[in-house]
């Protein structure tokens, strides 16, 4: 790797940049790492190089590249922050300093893993693109693992697969995440990873290649009558993906038939929906597998239209279709926001907050992860309300958290819901696209006590909570004011 591959790629994905800070980034990196060796045997530069080629290679903004050339700097190198600061300002400063506090976290069973996460996650608070620049640092160091010892390849696996790839997941980074996933299935798994490699790659490839050619040429005909702008390309799930699917559903390689996707990318959300249309037309579609993410976006961001119709031969066969933009947000997923220009501290994701709210209230790192995995790593579904109005929940909610999230006083006033025009109790799980109408008695004091059983939300728990606390509260002024 050299910075020229980098410059060119920077100046592409931003023709009119100015890479003056960039190239003086380099000379900074490579005169303070000068001499220095990597376990592999190459100039340590390389790694800051890769580095920064990853970061260009997901779009990120030049700031963010920069600290990914100087990453280890402080740490490894008789250069420091100050010297950073000086030569390239506040900004890069922070980044950097961001990146060497997070170095220091290491996997060392569960309890360490919870406070190493914890880390992460206030960092990534802080920051965003600390995290993002880690991600690059980390695939990197996975991609040249094979130099460590043995023991040190598990763990470095290990940590990658229980810490890192979550948080690629929630920021809607596929393209990192499934990179890092493969990488450490084929250290943590190795037998399996070999068994499947061979299925995936070599005896399902030339079937698997014609099937989606026959596809492509009849879809593309349709797509050219229409005269409309597109690209058609087959998308593979990645084999630890195929791998835990076969875990989950207890499946053999054979029996899990969604392996690969058909992608369609277009130019608008009009023709989107125009070529959904036009599959539809062609082969008929399998209803339950009709998802639309452009309606309705997951929480990291990801858009598109999915579908799965029985193609050739009757065999079950999934569409992707997306515009450009989408495309981009979806392999890269937030990094491509600071590409499009569109983030900055007040346009952080919603979860963002979440985890600044768990972390003021977690009585200790134990409490920080269990509430994070319930509130910030759990799936997320989409309601309506009568009106039209998307409101996102917590996979398996119900009326009772649907109606907290709208008002604390429809939650404690609640006595019963119309799920989809029937009637319903306030423990029933909703689905996601559920249209909901929550039915209140102005009579009603408060919340039930027993609701706390099945809510899901960490909102409508801490509003009915709260609810009893100053009940119990008011209990102990009345008696206190009587005893007077």
């Amino acid at each position: 790797m050299d910075i020229q591959k980098i410059k060119k790629l920077v100046t592409k994905n931003k023709p009119n940049v100015d890479i003056t800070m960039l190239e003086l980034a380099y000379e900074f990196a490579h005169e303070a790492h000068l001499g220095q060796k990597r376990l592999t045997g190459e100039d340590y530069i390389q790694h800051s190089l890769h580095t920064a080629y990853t970061l260009a290679e997901i779009k990120s903004e030049l700031p963010t590249i920069i600290a990914g050339l100087l990453h280890d700097v402080p740490e490894d190198t008789k250069r420091n922050l100050d010297d950073i600061e000086k030569d390239f300002g506040s900004e890069i400063r922070f980044l950097v300093e961001g990146i060497t506090k997070l170095s220091n976290i290491k996997y060392r069973g569960v309890e360490r893993q919870r406070e190493s996460l914890r880390k992460m996650f206030m960092a990534m608070a802080r920051d965003l693109r600390v995290i993002i620049i880690k991600f690059a640092d980390r695939l990197h160091n996975l991609r040249t693992i094979e130099a460590h010892r043995e023991d040190k390849k598990i763990r470095i696996a290990q940590e990658t697969l229980e810490i890192y790839v979550p948080i690629a997941g929630l920021l809607g980074m596929w393209r990192l995440k499934w990179q890092m996933e493969d990488i450490c299935f084929k250290y943590l798994f190795p037998e399996d990873f070999r068994k499947l490699e061979y299925k995936y790659e070599i005896e399902k490839k030339t079937e698997r290649n014609q099937f989606i050619a026959k596809v492509k040429k009849q879809l593309g005909e349709k797509l050219d009558q229409e005269k409309l702008n597109y690209i058609i390309e087959g998308r593979f799930k990645h084999l630890y993906s195929i791998y835990q699917k076969m875990q989950r559903k207890n499946r053999k390689f054979h029996e899990i038939y969604d392996v690969f996707a058909l992608r369609i990318i277009v130019d608008t959300i009009a023709d989107c929906y125009r070529v959904m249309g036009i599959i539809h037309s062609i082969w008929k579609p399998k209803t339950s597998r009709i998802k639309d993410y452009i309606a309705m976006p997951k929480p990291n961001g990801y858009q598109s239209l999915h579908t799965t119709v029985f193609g050739p031969d009757g065999k079950a066969t999934e569409f992707q279709i997306r515009t450009y933009r989408m495309h981009e947000e979806a392999l890269h997923g937030i990094a491509a926001h600071w590409h499009y220009k569109e983030m900055n501290n007040n346009n952080q994701p919603k979860w963002i907050q979440e985890i600044l709210d768990i972390q003021k209230e977690a009585q200790d790192t134990n409490d920080f992860i269990r509430k994070l995995k319930l509130n910030v790593f759990s799936d997320r579904i989409f309601v309506f309300s009568p009106k039209g109005e998307v409101f996102e929940l917590s996979a398996d909610a119900t009326p009772i958290d649907y109606a907290y999230h709208i008002h604390t006083d429809i939650g404690h006033k609640a006595t019963g819901a119309v799920i989809n025009n029937r009637m319903s109790t306030l423990d029933q799980k909703l689905k996601n696209g559920d249209m909901i109408e929550i039915i209140t008695n102005q009579s009603r004091k408060g919340p039930n006590k027993n609701w706390l059983k099945f809510v899901k939300g960490r909102t409508a728990r801490n509003k009915i909570k709260q609810y009893f606390k100053r009940s119990t509260l008011e209990s102990i002024r009345k008696l206190i004011s009587r005893g007077k």
